[in-house]
């Protein structure tokens, strides 16, 4: 095998701080609290809690948010949920090994359903899990042979494989290497497809190949016969499949387009829920695994916007596809490649019911992937407000990143002797930016890690200070969007939310402008406003952060299919008097233009 550059730390290592924890605890109290007592398929007669209900994978995709949500709150009503879904999987083993509901069985949605265990068992050090997975491997081992994976979890082996490697890491059992190269051999080539890549353009028939979830989970992929066996074409092949799926797919967000499959790069093109939490989730490991910032950037800039902009600002209506030329959300036909005519509304469960129950995973998994083991110490993979205790260390992380630009660590407890934190500075941080330790200077580069290695004391204060410019980024589209650090702005839209139908909880809307959208950016600069981060962190209605620079209107610029057409190709003359125009971070805005067109000087 070969050594991963950092290795995951314990669930309950990393406590949410600040905004941080007050988006965790908007999702306790939004959908992952509330949703079994209003979607009868994660309730209380779920297949996975014994009962007739749905028994595939919507259960365990619940899990594999609530299990860490609840533990990184120590929320203990949370826990106690949790605990009724982990005590019936384990209890429903076989002598042969095998679990779960007995009318379903499938491979896949087991391979979730482990995943959620391992987080329960990081969590608590329950010493049943151990034992339960051995088995579970064991009877994979005597039957995959006979019966292969197929169909979605021939698509997403390696979520089996994660599970496998969790184990052999603290059992050091090489059969299980064997298993998960058997698995491996029974899961589509996404080596192959990520270097050939024949989805060049917008799909227009199903193939696992094209379907935005798979290939949001099988990013990972690669990495992990890397990690198994060594071969270097493995080592390589995610970052060629994210390259080829920028080229022909690339949003502005860090996602590519999948409605619900590979859509282009237009901006009026969707992407589906599922895969911005899956796509988070495979970008954690891949940092991890490679100990490479351009991960860790990626994860960011995900993180930061295409999740928060999908669920509304209080988590509890959330969208099936979002747009990042988004400025109608109605039940209307659109240029999807597959998806009914609601797909961009907010609600319980618009178009399809995935979604509702695997966002739950997105924040939790992002707090607990934000630092990792290093060889020597920790690593600070990702930046927001929280507390670590790993390798010696306890650290407090004072910030209101990335809707601030400093970073404060404290060390609050440190190992004997030498150790070692690696710091990521962004590939985005331009020149100014300065890292001190207990006021003395240190050298930084953008893109790498600062490594800081010396005998540390209680007390001692690290302060980062990144500088980042307001950018512009050309798009495929023609259009320009408008970057900051880890952030992509938005035009700043007056939402109008229409409900389209009451329920107890979570009520279905559409959302109309009530203000335009069809503006066109000056070359001007813009004025950057800060504001106090409020408890409700991406509420459009009060952002932390705005920047002001000058526009107009652009008549032209009108919808097609009920989307924003193409942005017009610039620079153009809109005919149109100037004013001042307020961009808003992407995350906070559910209505937005974020691929403009640019206007004539």
């Amino acid at each position: 095998m070969v050594r991963p550059a950092f290795e995951p730390l314990p669930l309950t290592a990393i406590g949410a701080r600040g905004w941080l924890v007050d988006q965790l605890r908007l999702q306790a109290d939004g959908f992952t609290g509330h949703l079994p007592d209003h979607w009868p398929d994660v309730g209380p007669n779920s297949g996975w809690l014994g009962g007739s209900g749905e028994s595939w994978e919507r259960g365990p995709y619940y899990c594999d948010g609530l299990i860490p949500l609840a533990y990184l709150l120590g929320d203990r009503g949370l826990i106690e949920r949790a605990g009724r879904w982990v005590e019936w999987s384990l209890a429903s083993q076989r002598p042969d090994g095998w679990f779960g509901p007995a009318g379903n069985d499938d491979w896949w949605p087991r391979m979730v359903m482990l995943k959620a265990i391992t987080q329960y068992a990081e969590a608590t050090g329950d010493d049943r899990v151990i034992p339960f997975l051995t088995q579970y491997f064991a009877y994979q081992a005597r039957h995959l042979r006979d019966r292969p994976l197929a169909k979605w979890g021939e698509a997403r082996g390696a979520e089996n494989v994660l599970s496998i490697l969790w184990l052999h890491r603290r059992t050091g059992d090489d059969a299980l290497l064997d298993l998960a190269r058997l698995i491996q051999a029974q899961t589509l080539d996404w080596t192959d497809q990520f270097e050939q890549f024949p989805a060049r353009g917008k799909q227009r028939a199903f193939s696992h190949f094209v379907h935005v979830v798979n290939v949001a989970m099988a990013l990972k992929e690669p990495a992990l016969r890397w990690l198994i066996d060594g071969d270097p074409r493995f080592a390589v092949a995610s970052a060629i499949g994210l390259e080829n799926l920028d080229r022909y797919h690339g949003q502005v967000t860090g996602m590519f387009s999948g409605d619900e499959w590979l859509a282009g790069t237009h901006p009026s093109q969707g992407v589906e829920l599922c895969a911005v939490v899956e796509a988070g989730f495979s970008l954690a490991i891949l940092a991890r695994a490679f100990g490479d910032v351009r991960w860790a950037d990626r994860l960011e800039r995900v993180m930061f916007n295409a999740l928060p902009a999908t669920i509304d600002a209080r988590m509890r209506a959330r969208q099936y596809d979002q747009q990042p030329n988004q400025v109608l959300c109605t039940v209307a036909p659109r240029g999807w490649t597959s998806n009914r005519p609601d797909a961009n509304t907010f609600g319980l469960s618009p178009h399809f019911g995935c979604c509702t129950a695997n966002l739950h995973q997105g924040w939790p998994k992002f707090a607990a992937a934000l630092w990792a083991v290093a060889p020597d110490g920790l690593a600070a993979l990702a930046w927001a407000p929280c507390h670590v205790t790993g390798s010696g260390f306890v650290l407090d992380v004072r910030t209101e990143y990335p809707f601030a630009d400093t970073v404060h660590v404290h060390v609050e407890h440190a190992p004997m002797g030498p150790a070692s934190l690696h710091l990521r500075i962004p590939s985005w941080a331009d020149r100014t930016t300065q890292l001190t330790v207990n006021g003395e200077p240190q050298t930084v580069r953008a893109g790498s890690f600062v490594v800081l290695t010396r005998d540390w004391r209680s007390g001692n204060q690290i302060v980062i200070q990144f500088g980042s410019e307001i950018a512009r980024e050309m798009r495929p589209s023609g259009g320009v969007a408008i970057v900051r650090g880890p952030l992509v702005f938005a035009l700043r839209i007056q939402e109008d939310w229409r409900r389209i139908e009451r329920r107890v909880f979570f009520d279905d809307w559409e959302v109309h402008p009530a203000t335009p959208w069809n503006y066109g950016l000056a070359r001007d600069e813009f004025t950057l406003c800060r504001r106090e981060v409020s408890r409700v962190p991406f509420d459009g209605a009060n952002p932390p952060l705005i920047l002001r620079g000058t526009g107009a209107r652009v008549p032209s610029w009108t919808l097609w299919e009920n989307s924003a057409d193409a942005p017009p190709a610039g620079p153009i003359d809109s005919g149109t008097p100037r004013e001042a125009v307020d961009l808003i971070p992407y995350g906070s805005a559910r209505l937005r233009v974020t691929e403009f067109p640019t206007l004539a000087t």
